[in-house]
């Protein structure tokens, strides 16, 4: 099976291919590099691994896409992705939003912050419901063009807040 590793401060993905061999034995290759290891499975997500003849202790620890990987004391935080992910991935980084763009309350709530300029990603305005603030976020970079809300009034869920040109 073919991943894509990314190690924070590397600028493009590594290929990884992993080819079990049974016995618990497998080839990787890591761009192009080949190794032969055998790995075994100890308790609490530890590997005890052979790499070309040289032990190693592994540990992982599993955050959505990411991976922490423990080797010599030493924790390695790396990006996993195999092909279909990575296709996603970059199908998803191509999306934008253009034209007016109406944003609207996700539920009933107060009012309490409002913005005028706006970069994408942006904070527009803050929700208020059940103690919990919900901050909206601007779907584009642009000037926001009309104001529903206004701070400290109650909306009712799927009102009209803001729109963004």
């Amino acid at each position: 099976m073919r991943y894509f590793t990314k190690q924070q401060g590397q600028k493009e993905a590594v290929p990884v291919d992993l080819e079990p061999l049974g016995n618990d034995q497998f080839k990787i290759t890591v761009g192009a590099t080949t190794y032969q290891v055998d790995a075994l499975a100890l308790e609490h997500g530890t590997l005890s691994m052979l790499v070309d003849g040289q032990s190693y202790n592994v540990e992982f620890e599993e955050n959505g896409d990411e991976l922490g990987v423990l080797l010599r004391g030493q924790v390695n935080r790396i990006d996993v992705a195999d092909e279909r992910r990575l296709r996603l991935r970059a199908a998803n980084a191509a999306f934008s939003v253009e034209g007016k763009q109406l944003v609207t309350a996700p539920m009933p709530g107060k009012v309490v912050k409002v913005g005028d300029e706006v970069k994408e990603g942006q904070g527009l305005v803050v929700v208020e419901a059940m103690k919990m603030e919900n901050e909206l976020k601007s779907p584009k970079a642009g000037k926001v063009t009309e104001l529903f809300a206004k701070e400290g009034t109650a909306v009712e869920n799927n009102a009209k807040l803001v729109v963004v040109e």
